[in-house]
């Protein structure tokens, strides 16, 4: 068998789901093409893929005509040409800290942080930067409270956001402050044109074009990302937004084992799985790690959508997305989101809630003087 690809631009890598574990039903939803989502269409995708796929009859007792029994991808790109690495004999475990995690990190540091708004976020880990003494980071998020801290605690030096909201409360009021004051340098994108720099980045490329942001004052506020126009009979022109290439991602699931796979059990995974992929290093935190055939007791393969291959640590965080929510463990706290942005209207309220917060020793003490307040 030998198919030559021309016509169709693969992609890789993006939104696949956990690999299959021993014991654990089920398969990842592989590649995917620009043909799935059919809402979009664009006249022009790149990719460094235009290989050929070819197909080998395997095993003993197997004829020339038999049905190949798998298949490989070459591509063009010399970087894809390697062979895969062996499987290790032995399992890895990822089990960490965000002590360890935030050890790893450096000052002027590019850093994903994954959720959407108030939901779901890795606050354990967020905390974690905060008690350190790293400085001028470049934060990339759907902003929800940890783009707020993270500015209000002078950890940040530059966001990159498609929004920065607490959800019930609209505009994130430390991150409104830091604007208001420029503390911050702010690169204000298109919710898609967000997503389209992940992508690019996941897939090692440049940039991606899109007709989100035409029009707009995105241009004129971000003079860094021009157009491009297509090489073909359309001519049309798009932005090309450029790859948002990361150091570091962090994230928060629901459920995770100690190799690295993740599951989501609420009703969305964001763009997690992206985040990660645009990463160096990537780390996740869990409410609870669980043996590895046991990750489809509270939800479909479906829900396994962070592989092991995608993560270089894992944290067991109970109540770690707190004060976001982390649907279905518990809902936002409500009331302790009041507190905290109430504090942005005064400096003295504001340095009683750092002190009795977020100048704890630990994310165990945190968590007692939430339990205790």
């Amino acid at each position: 068998l030998r198919l030559q690809i021309r016509d169709v631009s693969l992609l890789f890598a993006g939104h696949v789901g956990a690999l299959p574990e021993p014991g654990l039903p089920g398969s990842p939803r592989g590649i995917q093409t620009e043909k799935r989502a059919t809402a979009r269409r664009f006249a022009i995708l790149p990719t460094r893929c235009a290989g050929t796929a070819r197909g080998f009859a395997m095993g003993p007792g197997r004829r020339a005509s038999d049905p190949p029994s798998h298949a490989i991808l070459e591509c063009n790109s010399p970087r894809d040409r390697h062979p895969p690495s062996p499987r290790p004999a032995t399992t890895v475990d990822k089990r960490t800290t965000e002590k360890e995690v935030v050890a790893e990190l450096r000052d002027g540091m590019t850093i994903g942080i994954g959720g959407w708004g108030s939901r779901r976020k890795p606050m354990s880990i967020v905390r974690e930067i905060i008690r350190s003494d790293l400085k001028d980071l470049t934060i990339v998020s759907y902003g929800g409270p940890d783009v707020g801290l993270l500015c209000a605690t002078g950890k940040a030096k530059k966001v990159i956001y498609g929004f920065v909201s607490l959800d019930s409360i609209p505009l994130e009021p430390h991150f409104r402050q830091a604007r208001q004051k420029a503390s911050i340098e702010a690169v204000e994108l298109d919710e898609g044109m967000f997503q389209w720099g992940l992508f690019a980045a996941a897939h090692r490329l440049p940039f991606l074009p899109t007709r989100a942001g035409l029009g707009s004052d995105i241009e004129k506020y971000n003079p860094e990302i021009k157009t491009v126009k297509s090489p073909y009979a359309d001519g049309e022109t798009f932005l090309a937004m450029p790859a948002l290439e990361l150091d570091v991602a962090l994230i928060h699931m629901n459920r995770g084992d100690e190799r690295g796979n993740g599951q989501f059990l609420g009703p969305d995974v964001f763009f997690d799985d992206l985040y990660c992929l645009a990463a160096k290093r990537r780390f996740m935190s869990v409410e609870k790690i669980v043996p590895t055939k046991d990750l489809q007791n509270e939800g479909s393969f479906h829900t396994l959508q962070i592989n092991r291959t995608m993560i270089d640590g894992v944290i067991e965080a109970p109540n770690g997305a707190h004060f976001t929510e982390c649907p279905p463990d518990y809902g936002r706290d409500e009331a302790f989101q009041k507190e905290y942005a109430a504090t942005a209207k005064d400096p003295e309220v504001w340095a009683a809630f750092e002190k009795k917060y977020l100048d704890t020793e630990s994310e165990a003490e945190y968590q007692e003087a939430v339990k205790n307040r």
